[in-house]
């Protein structure tokens, strides 16, 4: 007497969630992309919007490193910070960069459940 079973389906199912972790991470990977050049519009866009702009420097010292699932947006130059953040000296706080990010934040959250929901 002997029984025998079909295991494909376990194996293919198997398949499939390996294969769904890639994917999920390379969809990631646009979204992040996306989001990060969305960000750096936005914080541009507020930059000028604020009034923050007197030479420029700042303003075309914003950019967007990506590496993968991660991005560094904002402007490089020392004085960002204190434009951003206020002092005495240059009246209140301008929050260029940290309202960008409340704007891009619903859509980025949004498609990152997608990705989130594709896969299960």
């Amino acid at each position: 007497m002997s029984i025998e079973f079909d295991f494909s389906a376990v194996y293919e199912l198997a398949a499939d969630l390996g294969n769904a972790g890639a994917e999920a991470q390379a969809l990631a990977e646009v979204v992040v992309a996306k989001s990060a050049a969305d960000l750096e519009a936005q914080g541009k866009a507020n930059i000028v919007s604020m009034g923050a702009v007197d030479t420029g420097t700042m303003l075309n010292s914003t950019s967007t490193d990506l590496n993968g699932l991660t991005a560094e947006v904002g402007p490089t130059t020392n004085y960002a910070v204190y434009v951003h953040e206020g002092t005495w000296k240059n009246g209140g706080p301008r929050p260029f960069m940290s309202n960008a990010a409340t704007t891009i934040e619903p859509a980025f959250l949004e498609a990152m459940g997608q990705i989130g929901d594709s896969i299960l």
